[in-house]
């Protein structure tokens, strides 16, 4: 098929998802035929896709609102793919990714944690090079030093796939100098992954059906970042630093389960629909909205919550403080006397962001600019 027909096909589907969509008003009820609906959104330069296949990668861009496929072969591992378009470097492509239970990392000198990228690529570079995390070709520069990205690279923004071959490169990179790239999975990537569309940049939408599949599917568990983001972790340990998206609630701890098995349960039922696991009591617990690990946002919100009960959480945890993203504010803050750090800083309005910088025990704040401030008791949420 000719890549002008092929597009032609795919405009006419996303025309229909749309209007498929439109007919269905909130209520559930048809709407008029003659009711107008909206163009479907420019379409992104984006990409690569890269599918696992045998012997060969598969890989695939939008650019300039055309489809470009090519298959690389896969004779051994790492696999270099050449750039197109999207994401502007070329990527090694390693075997596909084993789980990482989150197991705890121990006597780590540096940390730098950021959360809610939420596709704003450029700030998230910005960041991570003035803070000295990369260098100017983007490539790791923080020797044994650990990254940590705190949930939600997906939604919202028009660079997601940047972003996460960004953090696929570095954490190769990182390994081989000894030090380490965490990504954790926030409610974004678990919705995503669960056909969860709400909050998906319209651009991608119009891409999915160019490349002919479900935005779901581009993340499929044949695909390289697919494969990748199943065998990742919701909660992680650095010495006595628990990272965690949402963060950790009362009712979370009375399941009683063990970190590497609530990890091990995440990525068991990844994609796993709400009316099959809200008859799940464990499940449940994992995902409802209010007090799972990945949408808890109680210590910013729940009026009743003291310092006494947060210690109490932190020391049936094992750990001394609790790294959290997901809450937006305007900076990187200190609560309940330094028990819980948020690192959401509202890098997905794409204006600001800041990093929380550890640096042999010693708490700080880093800037757009570099500037390293002091870490202090924060104000109230944005949201």
């Amino acid at each position: 098929m000719s890549n002008g027909l092929h597009r032609t096909l795919a405009l006419a589907a996303c025309l229909a998802y749309a209007g498929a969509a439109q007919a269905q008003a909130g209520d559930g009820q048809p709407r008029p035929a003659d009711t107008k609906v909206a163009a479907p959104a420019p379409a992104l330069d984006d990409g690569p896709y890269l599918s696992y296949e045998p012997g060969q990668v598969s890989a695939r861009w939008v650019c300039g609102g055309k489809l470009i496929e090519r298959k690389i072969p896969a004779p051994r591992w790492p696999v270099e793919v050449k750039p197109e378009c999207g994401y502007p470097r070329a990527i090694e492509v390693s075997a596909p990714a084993t789980p990482d239970s989150g197991a705890p990392v121990k006597r780590v000198s540096r940390i730098a944690a950021l959360s809610d990228v939420h596709g704003q690529y450029e700030i998230m570079v910005q960041l991570l090079r003035a803070n000295g995390v990369i260098d100017q070709r983007h490539e790791w520069r923080y020797g044994k030093g650990h990254l940590v990205i705190v949930g939600d690279v997906f939604d919202r923004g028009p660079q997601v796939n940047q972003a996460l071959w960004l953090i696929y490169e570095l954490e190769r990179q990182a390994r081989k100098a000894g030090g380490g790239v965490h990504l954790l999975l926030g409610n974004h990537e678990i919705m995503v992954l669960a056909n969860d569309l709400r909050y998906v940049n319209d651009g991608y939408k119009t891409n999915a059906a160019l490349l002919g599949k479900p935005y779901p599917e581009l993340y499929g568990p044949d695909t390289v970042l697919g494969r990748w983001l199943r065998s990742k972790p919701v909660m992680a340990q650095i010495d006595d630093l628990l990272f965690v998206h949402g963060g950790i609630a009362e009712e979370y701890l009375a399941l009683g389960l063990e970190r590497g098995d609530a990890n091990a349960r995440y990525r068991a039922s990844l994609g796993t629909p709400k009316a099959v696991w809200s008859q799940d009591p464990v499940l449940s617990g994992l995902y409802n909205g209010k007090t799972s690990p990945i949408w808890y946002r109680g210590y910013f919100t729940d009026p009743q919550l003291d310092q006494a009960r947060v210690d109490a959480i932190l020391h049936r945890s094992g750990v001394k403080r609790i790294v959290v993203g997901h809450t937006s504010m305007k900076t990187v803050g200190l609560y309940f006397g330094g028990a819980v750090i948020s690192v959401d800083s509202s890098i997905k309005n794409g204006e600001s962001g800041e990093l929380l910088i550890v640096e042999d025990g010693r708490l700080s704040r880093g800037t757009l600019d570099g500037t390293r401030l002091p870490l202090t008791q924060a104000a109230s949420a944005e949201d």
